[in-house]
C-alpha cells in the first residue's frame, strides 16, 4: 500500500532557499529508504507564503494566494512510501531526522481504479 509521509511543523530561516542542501540526517534517510524500495519520491517544499489556492464558490472560480488556512504549523515536504501496512509505514517514518522537530502524518493513499 502507498502512503503519503506529510512533514509538518514550523517555518525556518532558509526554508525557500533553493540552494541548501538536504542535512545529511535527512539525506541519510533518503538513501536508505530508496535502496530499501520504501521511498518513491519525495521532497521539501516552499513555505506556505508561496502558495496558490483554487476553489468554486456559487459557480465562480475563486483564486487567491497564501494557503487555505492560516496555521502556525505548515507542510514543509512529503515523501511517497510503498509498504505492506501501517505498521511498516509508522517503521519507515520513525527513523525520517525531522521527527525531532516536525510531526509526520501518515496517509494512505486512495487506490486509482
Amino acid at each position: 500500500m502507498r502512503y503519503l509521509l506529510l512533514i509538518c511543523g514550523h517555518p525556518y530561516p532558509g526554508a525557500d532557499d533553493s540552494d541548501v542542501p538536504l542535512d545529511e540526517k535527512t539525506q541519510a534517510w533518503v538513501d536508505e529508504m530508496t535502496a530499501r524500495g520504501v521511498r518513491l519520491s519525495g521532497s521539501r517544499l516552499r513555505s506556505a507564503a508561496t502558495a496558490t489556492t483554487v476553489r468554486h464558490h456559487d459557480g465562480e472560480l475563486l483564486v487567491s494566494d497564501g494557503p487555505f488556512a492560516e496555521t502556525k504549523e505548515q507542510i514543509l515536504g512529503y515523501d511517497l512510501i510503498e509498504c505492506a501496512d501501517l505498521d511498516k509505514a509508522i517503521e519507515v517514518a520513525s527513523k525520517h531526522p525531522v521527527t525531532k522537530f516536525a510531526t509526520i502524518e501518515i496517509r494512505p493513499i486512495w487506490p486509482t481504479p
